[in-house]
């Protein structure tokens, strides 16, 4: 098995856990004494929270969550949750998923199957997810029997990243740069089956490039693995995400999607989309999640199921356009690489760590919760401050966060 020399290839471990503590733990020191970091509150309206501290509560305005229309406290979503938890009498059973499941599961399934014009196999986070379908892959069940040289993009999510010693037990493992076309075409001509493993919509910012993408599949015939958490509801007619909505009809046989039910879509769970009857059968026999763990809870079962009914409606569409004005308004207020492209996710690079993590602080004392990002999730000296924009945001709370922002704005390392 060949490897083009674009790629970055670590023989031996594909993990180091002791040096990214060592390097991150004084910075997450510094976040949690700042009081940026393990806050405990409740929702309220729309994107309003209340914290609750030892000194006591506070409304603020949270840019943080990423349900990108606002759907996780819709009044339709938490009372199908009810009406499912009353209808079985149960929150969850404790048992493998090849051996029992709630009928109402099987239901969502179905529907989002019909929902997204694919096969849906549902789990309980898009971790377990992901932990499930990879090593499928690596294995070559998916690849016509043959394994794989598995590529992972260098900014795939670390719920994907995670596995790679996993893999690499399985198979050969590599990174490339980010959204690297021309490197990963190199390694499609020089080994006969390849499997790219990306983000759709990046959480950091970004997307991938899958008009590229779905030509390197037609010539080469590469199989693409794309982790769309921050895409499904916030793209195409259905809501079926940034990379759904770039195929058409049908999947086919060489591409798996995972997406979130918790961020866009409102509810509670994961989902892989796959192409035929064959694949979903593999995932559901032989899947770890689906042997060694539960599904998702009842409750996430009845609000998913509201939400695929909304997702039907035109509600969705109004709350799609909402989610773009109201981006575009972050895009006129405040400086980002990211202006104009069609994602809700902007990060504004600070610098160093605590000039980030102060500015996050101040933030919230002014009535505004926005992440402080730093090593690992971004590079050493990238620490930023990521905001999330949301359909049920106001204009008014957009431009009074960028008032709040504007005396910080001198602090940033050019």
């Amino acid at each position: 098995m060949e490897i083009a020399a674009a790629t970055t290839q670590k023989t031996g471990h594909h993990r180091n856990t002791k040096a990214m503590i060592e390097r991150a733990a004084p910075n997450f020191d510094l976040s949690f004494r700042a009081g940026i970091m393990g806050l405990s509150a409740r929702s309220l309206e729309r994107r309003l929270v209340e914290i609750v501290d030892g000194a006591g509560s506070r409304k603020v305005v949270d840019f943080v969550r990423c349900s990108y229309l606002g759907l996780d406290n819709h009044p339709h979503l938490i009372a199908g949750a009810i009406e499912a938890l009353s209808s079985y009498g149960s929150l969850h059973w404790s048992c493998a998923r090849t051996r029992l499941n709630f009928a109402l599961l099987g239901e969502l399934e179905e529907e989002l199957s019909d929902l997204f014009a694919s096969r849906v196999v549902t789990y309980s986070t898009v971790l377990a997810a992901n932990m499930s379908a990879l090593p499928l892959l690596a294995s070559g069940h998916l690849t016509g029997g043959e394994k794989p040289l598995v590529v992972f993009d260098r900014f795939a999510h670390a719920t994907l990243a995670a596995h790679k010693a996993t893999l690499a037990a399985e198979t050969a493992v590599a990174t490339i740069a980010h959204n690297d076309v021309a490197a990963l075409e190199d390694i499609c001509r020089s080994n006969r089956s390849v499997v790219y493993i990306c983000d759709g919509l990046y959480s950091m910012g970004g997307a991938a490039p899958m008009t590229a993408l779905l030509q390197l599949q037609e010539r080469h015939g590469l199989f693409l693995y794309i982790d769309d958490a921050h895409g499904v509801s916030l793209f195409g007619k259905n809501g079926e995400g940034y990379a759904r909505s770039h195929i058409g009809q049908p999947l086919g046989d060489r591409t798996i999607i995972a997406a979130s039910l918790g961020k866009g879509f409102g509810a509670s769970g994961g989902l892989l989309m796959v192409g035929n009857e064959a694949q979903e059968r593999l995932l559901r026999r032989f899947s770890l999640a689906q042997a060694f763990s539960v599904p998702v809870n009842l409750a996430g079962v009845g609000a998913a199921l509201a939400s695929a009914k909304l997702h039907r409606t035109p509600e969705l569409q109004n709350l799609q356009s909402a989610l773009r004005e109201r981006t575009e308004e972050v895009d006129r207020l405040f400086p980002t690489s990211y202006a104009g492209q069609p994602f809700p996710i902007r990060t504004i690079e600070m610098g160093d760590e605590q000039t980030a993590i102060e500015a996050a602080r101040t933030l919230l004392e002014a009535g505004f919760y926005t992440s402080a990002v730093f090593f690992p999730t971004v590079a050493q000296g990238r620490a930023a401050l990521r905001i999330c924009p949301t359909a049920t945001h106001s204009r008014a709370e957009i431009e009074a966060l960028a008032n709040a922002f504007a005396p910080i704005r001198s602090k940033i390392r050019k």
